[in-house]
């Protein structure tokens, strides 16, 4: 084995987004892409010197060979060890839950989420801390600064790690440990939910189906769902982790988990129904005849977290992200609980659960998690809906419609035009931002707007700020409409609209989500002015 020291010049466009550098596959695959930002990652840590890392991906395209790449350029740059899932493969609130448990310097973890994976399509590394979450702000800006000065790399030169066979192995000085990828994510799950409890559901008759969507989760979800709590075989669909998700986009919602809402909509529909992405941290719940979106989600999770046996000393308190829809916020007013609302990107949420001010948190995106972990974790939310169902014994419908009879409904609903024109995209940010002190007062579909502004925020814990994230308009009677720019893409930009509007009245909780919001979302293209500057008639996707 040889050490070398290569020579690199800086790649423009190496900067983090809200979870780590997400680019098209090929993208990676260039000579000394990977390299260069595997070094700037060891730069902006200082160093990876005697440290331990977790390191594992979500099985896409690329993920096997960039797994070899970081072992060996970790060796080179005199790493300690590093522990590695099987296969190069961990969800990410497994490899979360790994950093905290063996309290290891932090890890990486390969990842593009819930973008579509294969040759010609998306890849993703990220840092995550020592706490198991996403690297903050100052953390990724160090990582960038060093993406913008690299000269040179280190790697060593040696055979690949056999990374199928578990235990104990070698590369160069460095401790390799190959670990089965759901055995310590197994045994947290136990330790928050009853496990006899939700067993006995199935045993009674319960039926689910569960769309791994041909992502990571499978493999967890048919060890915890079918082997340990006894559902029978094929509750979970598509459970073999694929390069290329099956040629499908490994995204939990309504377009692209389509097979699975059609079935939950027929008469004859199990009893619950959901799925989870590319890497594991998101999730879709349905019931028979029902949706149940991401806020709506975690609002029930809030007010009902207490059934399960790792929450039944209640809540410190809940966080959401800005564009998130207020539904939460009512229960938490409800149950005397502190409610944050905090930017897009998980590690918003870091020093909140870090500092015990929160104990669960979500994004509208379809992602919830708890302090058991750093990030968010789709099957977590699964899960959960499964003990609140155990101990309830009530339908998904029913659970919904006496919530809404509890707290009132926000309806809501979030518009994705997506492969904008990154300039035009930011035009129309740009003309919105120079008008928000007009909008107060003015009239738009027969909504007056109340208050405009762009949101900021300011962390509780540790005084840091960040500004830009997101424009609101609210309505006098509840309702508002954000606009943001997507940091998840990989190619031109995605203009997100949410929109959202209270409903207190049980005459209207059945009513279709789209009809409920056309006046909102009328108003929102009057005052944004989008089919002007996307020249889209109409959003590619409706969540």
């Amino acid at each position: 084995m040889e050490r070398l020291t290569v020579k690199t010049r800086p790649i423009e466009g190496q900067k983090p987004g809200t979870s780590g550098l997400r680019k098209k596959t090929h993208t990676f695959m260039e000579p000394h892409y990977l390299e260069n930002f595997v070094q700037s990652i060891w730069t902006g840590i200082g160093g990876v010197e005697g440290k331990t890392l977790v390191l594992g991906g979500d099985g896409r395209y690329f993920n096997d060979r960039a797994a070899q790449v970081i072992l060996r350029m970790a060796a080179a740059s005199g790493a300690k060890k590093v522990i590695v899932g099987q296969g190069a493969l961990l969800s990410t609130p497994a490899a979360s839950n790994l950093i905290r448990k063996r309290q290891t310097d932090g890890g990486i973890i390969m990842s593009a989420s819930h973008n579509p994976g294969g040759p010609e399509e998306d890849f993703g590394v990220k840092f995550n801390t020592p706490n198991g979450g996403p690297a903050p702000e100052e953390v990724t800006n160090r990582i960038f600064e060093a993406t913008k000065t690299i000269e040179t790399y280190e790697i060593l030169e040696a055979h690949d790690v056999d990374l199928a066979i578990l235990g104990n192995k070698t590369l160069g000085d460095m401790e390799v440990e190959v670990v089965d990828p759901v055995a310590d994510y197994a045994e947290l799950m136990r330790s928050l939910f009853d496990f006899d409890a939700i067993a006995k559901l199935f045993a009674s008759g319960f039926t689910m189906r569960f769309d791994a969507m041909h992502a990571i989760t499978g493999p967890y979800a048919c060890a915890i769902l079918e082997g340990t709590l006894g559902a029978p075989g094929g509750t979970v669909v598509n459970s073999v982790p694929s390069p290329n998700f099956g040629g499908g986009h490994p995204d939990p919602n309504p377009i692209w988990a389509k097979g699975l809402v059609d079935l939950m909509m027929e008469p004859e529909a199990p009893d619950f129904g959901a799925a989870s992405d590319g890497d594991g941290d998101r999730n879709m719940i349905l019931g028979r005849g029902i949706y149940v979106t991401p806020s709506d989600s975690l609002a029930v999770l809030a007010a009902n977290a207490h059934l399960a046996p790792g929450y039944k000393d209640g809540l410190k308190g809940v966080a959401r992200s800005m564009p998130t829809s207020r539904a939460v916020d009512r229960v938490a007013s409800k149950m005397g609980l502190d409610c944050y609302e905090t930017p897009t990107g998980w590690k918003f949420f870091g020093n909140l659960l870090d500092a015990g001010r929160a104990t669960l948190c979500g994004e509208e995106s379809a992602g919830t998690g708890s302090d058991h972990v750093r990030e968010k974790d789709g099957l977590w939310a699964v899960l959960l809906w499964l003990n609140i169902l155990a101990a309830t014994g009530k339908s998904v419908q029913q659970i919904m419609h006496d919530h809404w009879e509890s707290f009132g409904r926000n309806v809501y609903s979030r518009h994705d035009y997506e492969g904008v024109d990154a300039d035009r995209a930011a035009a129309l940010m740009e003309t919105l931002r120079t008008r928000l002190d007009t909008l107060p007062g003015q009239s738009f579909a027969g909504r007056t707007v109340e208050a405009a502004d762009e949101f900021s925020y300011e962390d509780p814990v540790d005084g840091s700020r960040a500004s830009g994230q997101g424009i609101r308009v609210m309505f006098e009677g509840g309702g508002r409409v954000v606009f943001r720019l997507s940091g998840t893409g990989t190619v031109g930009a995605t203009l997100r609209v949410y929109l959202e509007d209270e409903m207190d009245d049980p005459a209207r909780f059945g009513e279709d989500t789209q009809k409920a919001l056309s006046d909102i979302a009328v108003a929102a293209d009057e005052i944004a002015g989008i089919r002007e500057h996307t020249g889209r008639d109409a959003p590619d996707v409706r969540t």
